[in-house]
């Protein structure tokens, strides 16, 4: 691996112990139907069941959780599709501050209420049209506050890291390890975890075949903007790959595999009556890619990650109705 990449292993082990005892360790399920529909060994690594329903606790802990007191006094901004700015909100509180939230305004209505149950104030605006990551930093600056990224911020990228350490941790040695795409941080973060543990561990990314931004990024070796996805999966909703994190993926991942809508429903569903856990369309794609054969020559152990579950039950029928 890299040295000069800005995320290393020992940021990702740092992290994992700042976290401890306030992000859960997440279990890891088997299931003999998944395996023989794989033709491999596959470990569930399952952040729908961290707290706040996703992976993205660790980055905002491990980030927030290194502010001044200075800063934890004037409070905390973020801008989020809905699981980040959840995770912010709840770090918020755990460490005493108070939290804004740029959120797009046709977030699902669980992710705007469990936001604002946490606690924070949220500001809304058009996805399609506004740029939150502007709106964000304007509306830090105005108000004094620290802004959290999603992805693009190295604390936040080592925390979602976490995940990728403690599967390795559980179950030793894996051949490949599968991660949803969204802005790029967990895969980043799991990558260099990985890469670090297992050198010659496989990394592939999943994306929605509607927002392939990243795999078109590594294509042209540089980012690539697309039109903002429309897809089910509103939390890989990403038009284009981060800066920091690209430079961190660019080096480490060993390829991109796209999923259709239709398949991660199959994937939610599969989830659902298999695994007995429920998944949001986002938290499902890596487990798309497996099932429904989307990434070649697979090797004999594999890991993938759940990484959200936030999802009403509302919201969980009508996908699955198409």
């Amino acid at each position: 691996m890299p040295e000069t990449l800005p995320v290393t292993l020992r940021d990702v082990q740092d992290a994992a112990a700042r976290i401890k005892g306030v992000a859960h360790r997440t279990p890891v399920l088997r299931s003999r139907t998944l395996d023989e529909r794989v033709g491999a060994q596959v470990f569930v690594k399952c952040e729908n069941l961290q707290r706040v329903g996703a992976f993205k606790f660790r980055g905002a802990y491990n980030a927030a959780s290194r502010l001044t007191a200075e800063q934890l006094a004037k409070g905390i901004a973020a801008y989020s599709s809905g699981n980040h700015a959840q995770a912010v909100a709840l770090a918020a509180r755990e460490l005493g501050t108070t939290a804004v939230i740029v959120m797009p305004e046709d977030t699902p209505r669980s992710k705007l209420e469990a936001t604002a149950g946490y606690g924070a104030e949220i500001v809304t605006y058009d996805r399609y049209t506004g740029d939150r990551e502007a709106i964000g930093q304007a509306l830090a600056a105005e108000r004094g506050l620290t802004l959290v990224p999603p992805y693009e911020h190295p604390h936040v990228i080592a925390g979602q890291g976490t995940a990728a350490l403690e599967l390795i941790e559980e179950v030793g040695e894996l051949d490949a390890l599968v991660v949803p795409v969204g802005g790029g941080g967990l895969i980043a973060g799991s990558a260099t975890a990985a890469k670090g543990m297992l050198p010659g561990i496989r990394v592939v990314g999943v994306e929605p075949e509607a927002g392939d931004d990243t795999r078109r990024s590594l294509e042209a070796g540089r980012r690539v903007s697309i039109p903002v996805p429309r897809t089910i999966a509103d939390g890989q909703a990403a038009d284009i790959p981060g800066e920091l994190t690209f430079s961190i993926n660019r080096c480490l991942l060993d390829g991109i595999s796209l999923v259709s809508d239709d398949q991660i429903r199959d994937a939610m569903r599969f989830a659902f009556e298999r695994l007995k856990t429920v998944v949001e369309p986002s938290g499902a794609s890596a487990l798309a890619a497996l099932l429904a054969h989307r990434i070649d020559s697979l090797p004999r152990r594999i890991g993938i990650i759940l990484s959200g579950g936030n999802i009403s039950a509302e919201r969980f029928t009508e996908i699955l109705n198409g």
